[in-house]
């Protein structure tokens, strides 16, 4: 009985922390004064973006160049009327103006009490049909807090407190950031029911009214209350100091992202604090990631579905092994991997990752720093070596030559890139959207610049976050390991800013990622898609996925034997630690059994098909 009564506790307080509490009673907990600047505070904020805008944000001269905007004459302004302003002023007027940046990275981050924090509604809007003629619907309801039972997913939103819903969305796309249209109307859509509050005002409205054609199609109208959530992070994201300086994120996407999941999937999200725990989620195995990574079987078990939610995590390794694993189990025919509203996260798992679904050598995406006396001090201060090294010397001749960038060069090296191999050898589809952002960004690219598989898009390219992003902490410390000095942000205050840009490599070689995005063959969401599992984008995938040839592969190696077992190769080369071990093997299907390399440390059996380079794999000598 003490153990019911205990685990009852337990789901009572789960209830409680799904539903959140009423934005109101969230803000009115909060302590008096939290979030209040005296005037000195208030002039170190602005001293601080001064300072790291004019002399260290990667973007500056591409911004003035779209937008005609320059963000330090706003910021010195906004210091002469700083004292005019209550704290809520003061903050939003700072957010407004580094917004118009359209850089979600590059972001001034609120009261730290309200950082872990998201207001949502109980309900998701997603859209589908063409970009020009949109329909929006209700996809996903939380029934613990909607009492309305007409309100279900499918019904078709007509108006947001009195304002055509289309409408609404445009308003809101005016003040979000995202350098194409479609990308500020897919974060506004999101921002309409969930706000990361770290890094965003809370909302005007303390409640939303909203009109909506139920099933049956009659118009009907509900109030709902914003909520807030505190979603946390998974175990697993990212923390470390190597981790977060080698990050390209959207940390509200992420937020936002944790939000939903917390509410409409709860258990899921209880598992990540029980790892232990049985769950009715379908997934196929347990891998410690599934925060990150869930894959599935569609198109009647023809076909892999690997989603690939986030790359946040703290481990790049322990997430490609979760990848390996995950992949093990799917079908070698085809695998679609859905990249759609990944806000992105540890850049070298994004690209690290690449290497599995390709038997071509993987070339990284190169990053580049402006080229200031900021960025040239950093790169050449001792500590900083390990972070920025590589980029001193072309910093520091850049004041002679007048470049207004450092080389371009990878944060993720070749060796890392290519140090695992191919591990999925069939043919592959990546779809991604208009909030595929960050790493996510890196990820596509580094699949069409390395010719890796098509990439199918909701929208007309991914989210164009092309940089690596550091916290204000890190800045702070790699200033001060420089002998530079920038004043401390008050204690709940923060800002993130893209550092290093990301230019593409390959066919594309040199073309920026921010503000542009990856584009890919376009596709139109259906009502079926967002209702009924992404049914039509599956099916059209499943025809892109038939369109590519594809061959099969599986090695094995015991007692010093090769077992080969191949489907449409002709040739097979192995090597030895990076050297021929043997003349070309010419092959039909079926088993092959080749005595393995004696001595050999790294074995690599490479398969040829109509002389192209199908199947690669790479393999310890000493694997039983």
């Amino acid at each position: 009985m003490a153990a019911k009564r205990i685990a009852n506790k337990k789901n009572r307080a789960t209830a409680a922390f799904e539903k959140g509490r009423l934005l109101d009673e969230a803000l009115d907990r909060f302590p008096r004064g939290v979030g209040a600047l005296t005037g000195g505070e208030r002039f170190d904020v602005l001293d601080n973006w001064v300072q790291v805008l004019d002399g260290l944000y990667a973007h500056l001269p591409l911004k003035l160049a779209l937008y005609g905007f320059s963000p330090v004459p706003a910021i010195e302004r906004l210091r002469q009327e700083a004292s005019n302003l209550n704290d809520l002023q003061f903050h939003r007027e700072l957010m407004a103006i580094i917004n118009r940046l359209r850089d979600a990275h590059t972001q001034y981050t609120g009261p730290k009490t309200l950082q872990s924090a998201v207001a949502t509604l109980p309900f998701l809007v997603e859209e589908f049909g063409p970009i020009t003629r949109p329909s929006y619907i209700v996809t996903k309801v939380n029934r613990r807090i909607v009492r309305d039972l007409h309100f279900i997913p499918g019904v078709k939103l007509e108006y947001w407190n009195g304002v055509p819903f289309d409408r609404a969305v445009d308003l809101h796309a005016e003040v979000e950031t995202g350098g194409r249209p479609d990308a500020r109307r897919a974060r506004a859509l999101e921002s309409l029911t969930f706000r990361a509050l770290g890094y965003l005002p809370p909302p005007d409205e303390r409640w939303v009214i909203v009109q909506y054609c139920d099933a049956k199609g009659k118009q009907r109208e509900v109030r709902f209350d914003w909520r807030v959530v505190y979603p946390d992070r998974d175990p697993r994201a990212s923390t470390t100091l190597a981790a977060r300086m080698r990050r390209a994120i959207n940390p509200a996407a992420e937020a936002v992202r944790r939000a939903k999941k917390l509410m409409f999937n709860p258990e899921l999200w209880r598992a990540e604090r029980n790892p232990g725990a049985a769950t009715t989620s379908g997934l196929s195995m347990r891998t410690g990631y599934e925060d990150f990574l869930t894959a599935r079987t569609v198109a009647d078990g023809k076909y892999g579905y690997l989603r690939i939610w986030s790359f946040d995590v703290d481990d790049d390794q322990g997430f490609l092994e979760a990848a390996i694993k995950l992949l093990h189990g799917l079908p070698d025919r085809g695998l679609i991997i859905d990249l759609r509203d990944n806000p992105g996260g540890l850049i070298w798992a994004a690209e690290r990752m690449l290497q599995l679904f390709t038997p071509n050598p993987i070339t990284p995406t190169k990053f580049a720093l402006r080229a200031t006396p900021l960025t040239a001090a950093m790169a050449q201060a001792p500590i900083n070596q390990q972070e920025l090294g590589p980029w001193a010397a072309s910093l520091a001749s850049a004041a002679g030559t007048g470049e207004p960038y450092s080389s371009h060069l990878p944060i993720t090296s070749v060796e890392q890139c290519n140090d695992l191999g191919q591990c999925y050898g069939g043919p592959v589809v990546v779809v991604v959207d208009a909030n595929t952002y960050s790493s996510g960004d890196l990820f596509t690219a580094g699949v069409q610049d390395n010719r890796i598989a098509p990439v199918v898009c909701v929208g007309e390219a991914t989210g164009a976050g092309g940089a690596n992003v550091w916290e204000s902490d890190d800045v702070r410390s790699a200033m001060e390991s420089a002998g530079l000095r920038l004043p401390a942000m008050p204690r709940h205050t923060s800002f993130t800013v893209a550092v290093r840009r990301a230019v593409r490599s390959g066919d594309a070689d040199g073309t920026l990622i921010e503000d542009s995005g990856v584009p890919g063959l376009p596709y139109a969401m259906t009502r079926s898609d967002l209702l009924d599992g992404n049914r039509d984008l599956i099916a059209h995938c499943g025809e892109l996925l038939a369109e590519q040839p594809w061959t099969r592969m599986h090695v094995s190696i015991a007692r010093h034997v090769l077992a080969i077992d191949t489907v449409g190769l002709d040739r097979l080369d192995i090597y030895a630690d990076g050297h021929p071990a043997c003349p070309s093997v010419t092959i039909s299907d079926g088993l092959q059994k080749i005595a393995a390399p004696n001595d050999a440390k790294r074995i690599e059996v490479v398969g040829f098909g109509e002389g192209s380079i199908r199947q690669r794999r790479l393999l310890s000598a000493l694997e039983p």
